[in-house]
């Protein structure tokens, strides 16, 4: 789960790190009462999406598609360009390298005071699977996409892996530093920042918290302009709190509707939807399909206990997507059992209407009886024996490579 900079920025001023003063807006009216409560100096104007690259990216008309004005953060000098930003930004498009060409619509905006920067750096913590354990990484290329700097410059990137049980070490924080070039009060500031950065990400188990940019200022304070936070999933039954800051029109909506009907649901870009029980085995069908030339539309697990209303469900989630020209079912009948399988999938053709092709492929726990009752349902749906088989035949029947 991500939340929005001005989220993160309440999470870091709550833990007493070192942000500017900014305030929350979704009017330009707010907009420029902010900047008159920011003492009308120098102020950020920062659209607010769940993506990266805002700066670099630029803003659309929804309807029309034409270009209102390119980059999603803007510094105002004066109210009269708070009022010009802020309206350009509000209601429109913004595209950036992780939206896709499609953008997303802005509704929030964070006005932010400025501040004399001095260098801008790039700080990130996040998990290291492989090392299993916490990694900072920094950077003096601050301001940059990292994927850029990791390029060009590997270098340029520090890292430090911080055993969970011991804490990030003071001596860790004051290398980083060092690596870094900072020197005298700029040194203590990015130690404390650090430091609190990381008892913030353990606490509230993130996955990642991204600054980009962190800066020192003229007088050598560190800074935090940034807050990208992002939240394990898994963890949030820990955290009411961080549950109540979810933004779900950030969120696809098919995929907000699967998890409260308790599916794992990941909208792609294929032709071929995929109905099936297991983790393991949906990424296998969908290497599978791919293997036979067609393109998987989604990733949906129906977990090992779905029953037929959930079955229903998760075909109406797959047929929303326009895309979808076919649907393959590919069940493994452990706790589940395909006969309540095949009459879900039934209820669902019926219910639905559906008349994209199906293939259906049932093992395991009473497949005979659902096979069975597949067959005799007068229905226009396909059966195969093995995955391959199944992928095969959904692919010919959808027409080939999408």
């Amino acid at each position: 789960m991500n939340i929005h900079e001005y989220q993160g920025k309440q999470l870091f001023r709550d833990a007493g790190l070192a942000v500017q003063e900014g305030v929350h807006c979704t009017t330009v009216e707010q907009a420029l009462a902010a900047y008159d409560a920011l003492g009308g100096n120098v102020v950020a104007v920062k659209s607010q999406i769940h993506a990266g690259g805002r700066g670099k990216g630029s803003l659309h008309n929804p309807d029309s598609g034409e270009l209102v004005m390119q980059g999603g953060v803007k510094i105002a000098f004066n109210r009269e360009e708070v009022e010009t930003y802020a309206g350009n930004i509000l209601g429109n498009l913004l595209v950036t390298k992780q939206t896709g060409a499609d953008g997303k619509l802005v509704n929030n905006l964070y006005v932010e005071g400025g501040c004399k920067i001095a260098h801008e750096y790039y700080l990130a913590i996040l998990i290291d699977r492989e090392e299993k354990m916490p990694l900072i990484m920094a950077s003096c290329e601050g301001g940059m996409d990292i994927e850029e700097v990791a390029e060009k410059t590997p270098e340029a990137i520090f890292k430090v892996h911080v055993d969970p049980s011991e804490g990030l070490l003071t001596e860790q924080a004051e290398g980083l530093a060092d690596s870094l070039g900072l020197e005298g009060g700029a040194i203590d500031s990015f130690v404390e920042n650090i430091t609190g950065l990381f008892d913030l990400f353990v606490a509230n188990d993130c996955s990642m918290v991204e600054i980009n940019p962190m800066v020192r200022t003229e007088d050598d304070r560190i800074v935090l302009l940034d807050a990208k936070v992002g939240f394990d999933d898994n963890a949030l039954f820990r955290h009411p709190e961080i549950v109540e800051l979810r933004d779900l029109s950030e969120e696809e909506p098919t995929e907000v509707r699967a998890k409260a009907a308790g599916l794992s649901y990941v909208k792609l870009d294929g032709n071929i939807g995929c109905l099936v029980n297991g983790a393991g085995l949906a990424m296998a069908t969908m290497d599978v399909i791919k293997l036979y030339g067609g393109e998987p539309a989604n990733f949906l697990d129906v977990g090992g206990g779905a029953n037929e209303e959930q079955v229903t469900t998760a075909f109406g989630i797959i047929m929303e997507d326009p895309n979808v020209k076919g649907i393959l079912v590919n069940i493994f009948g452990g706790i589940m059992r395909c006969d309540i399988i095949a009459r879900g999938v039934i209820a669902a053709t019926q219910a639905l209407a559906l008349e994209d092709p199906l293939v259906v492929r049932l093992v395991g726990t009473n497949f005979e009886e659902g096979r069975r009752i597949l067959s005799e349902s007068g229905l226009n749906i396909h059966t195969a024996e093995t995955l391959a088989e199944g992928a095969q035949k959904i692919v010919e029947l959808v027409g080939g490579d999408s």
